[in-house]
């Protein structure tokens, strides 16, 4: 009996895997500037009264989270990505480990 094969993935340009690269690399500092903030930051701030770690965490990550949107709509454009992925990565960003699990499943998707 014969069986659907999956379509194959097409390759991807020397361009375009820079661009997948960028958006790991963003993914993951975006990623852990937000785990930083939950885990270490906050911790401080409600637990021992110091609440300078929130603040200046929480604008590295901030300014962190706007480029990562802007990289993840860049690579959006340069690579022909999924339906699913624009809104996943950026539902991912405001997750705990949202980012490293997108990421994930994008190269697992574009066979990477």
């Amino acid at each position: 009996m014969l069986q659907a094969q999956p379509s194959p993935v097409p390759a991807l340009t020397k361009a375009q895997n820079f661009a997948l690269k960028k958006l790991t690399i963003m993914g993951y500092l975006e990623g852990t500037s937000f785990l930083l903030l939950l885990g270490i930051a906050m911790p401080l701030k409600y637990m021992l009264g110091i609440p300078e770690a929130v603040s200046y965490v929480g604008m590295a990550h901030g300014a962190l989270f706007v480029a990562y949107i802007l990289v993840l709509i860049i690579t959006a454009s340069k690579i022909k990505m999924p339906l699913w992925a624009l809104p996943a990565g950026v539902i991912g960003s405001f997750l705990p480990f949202g980012p490293f699990i997108f990421d994930y499943l994008l190269k697992k998707r574009l066979g990477k």
